[in-house]
């Protein structure tokens, strides 16, 4: 199995859901986050005094799925979050050792 962990914009969050729910992903964590990376922030205006924004905010989605699921998964995440701009996101795929469900017991992929 493989933990995805994707940084996407968060306006793009719902289209995202979407389109892994029509691969069947149906679980997910989500979180939001604030960070940078080549875009390294912006400056902003407020009550005429102008500031530096360094942290922009993200979503970070969290997902665990089996080999088989992966690459549709990738191609869901990245055709529904990429607009051609700097500051689209990333994709992290990580191993994932175990799976416990805690309610049955159950493991491995049928704990997913």
């Amino acid at each position: 199995m493989k933990k995805i962990e994707a940084i996407i914009k968060p306006f793009k969050m719902d289209d995202v859901r979407e389109a892994l729910a029509g691969v069947n992903i149906t679980g997910m964590t989500v979180s939001e986050v604030r960070g940078f990376g080549r875009q390294k922030g912006h400056t902003e205006l407020y009550r005429g005094a102008e500031y530096m924004v360094d942290f922009l905010p993200k979503v970070k989605l969290e997902i665990v799925v089996t080999e088989e699921d992966l690459q549709r998964c990738i191609d869901a995440i990245i055709e529904t979050a990429q607009t051609g701009k700097i500051g689209d996101g990333k994709i992290f795929v990580t191993d994932v050792e175990r799976v416990i469900r805690i309610r049955t017991g159950e493991e491995g992929e049928s704990a997913v």
